[in-house]
């Protein structure tokens, strides 16, 4: 199966907490100017549900509780809950840049992945696959936690810029049932908080930073996978 969006360039990515008013603000300064994703059908946010994998040793997580430079972090993302598309997806952190690989897979392949049994991946065409295969048979890759939100988008052909606003952010407890939309969550956010991500190629151009300027949020090496692991127990 060929890789889709896969191997991307690496990009810059901020990432800011933001309460309710503040981003209300922001919403009404992009708006009249900023493309809205295509996937905001009705101008309403989209749902976002990604199933992330760790390794026996919890790398992801304790990578980047440790500030490590350099990592990995796989994870399984469906939209609206639904199996229509399913991604398998790597995001690498290589300093203060971030580079995505991601690969549509089927929704057998995806329970196959999630069930631990990595067979076949090794002859894979996509190499994110013959990856996860390596880090399946090597590392004991395997279904982590799952993290909710909806995705509110702006775009800006320039530098490629993306704005999000990722709303009410919830962790599965305990659950790994990727497209049961009824799992029981809670949010490990502060009441009144959201997440604003803010990302481009090689600048941010003025007339977007124009648009940002003033706003009061808290730039933060925001992990939705840490945030939301604080009520899973470590494999350690």
């Amino acid at each position: 199966m060929p890789d889709k969006r896969s191997a991307l360039p690496a990009r810059h990515e901020l990432k800011y907490f933001i309460n309710r008013a503040e981003l209300a603000a922001l919403r009404a300064r992009l708006r009249p100017v900023l493309q809205l994703d295509g996937h905001c059908v009705g101008g309403r946010p989209y749902a976002i549900r990604s199933l992330y994998l760790d390794d026996v040793d919890d790398s992801a997580y304790m990578d980047k509780i440790n500030g490590e430079m350099d990592r990995d972090k796989y994870r399984i993302r469906i939209y609206r809950h639904s199996d229509e598309e399913i991604f398998l997806e790597r995001k690498r952190k290589l300093g203060d840049l971030i580079q995505k690989s991601s690969v549509r897979i089927t929704r057998r392949l995806c329970e196959q992945i999630l069930s631990g049994d990595p067979r076949g991946l090794q002859s894979a065409s996509s190499p994110l696959l013959q990856d996860v295969y390596v880090q399946m048979r090597t590392r004991l890759l395997h279904p982590a936690v799952i993290v909710d939100y909806e995705r509110e988008a702006y775009l800006h052909p320039a530098e490629n810029v993306r704005i999000t606003f990722d709303l009410a952010l919830r962790t599965g407890l305990h659950s790994r049932e990727l497209f049961d939309p009824h799992i029981p969550t809670v949010c490990p956010l502060d009441p009144g908080v959201e997440i604003l991500e803010v990302k481009f190629d090689s600048y941010l151009p003025d007339y977007v930073r124009a648009l940002l300027h003033g706003v009061q949020a808290d730039r933060s090496a925001v992990s939705k996978y840490v945030l939301c692991r604080r009520y899973e127990p470590l494999d350690r």
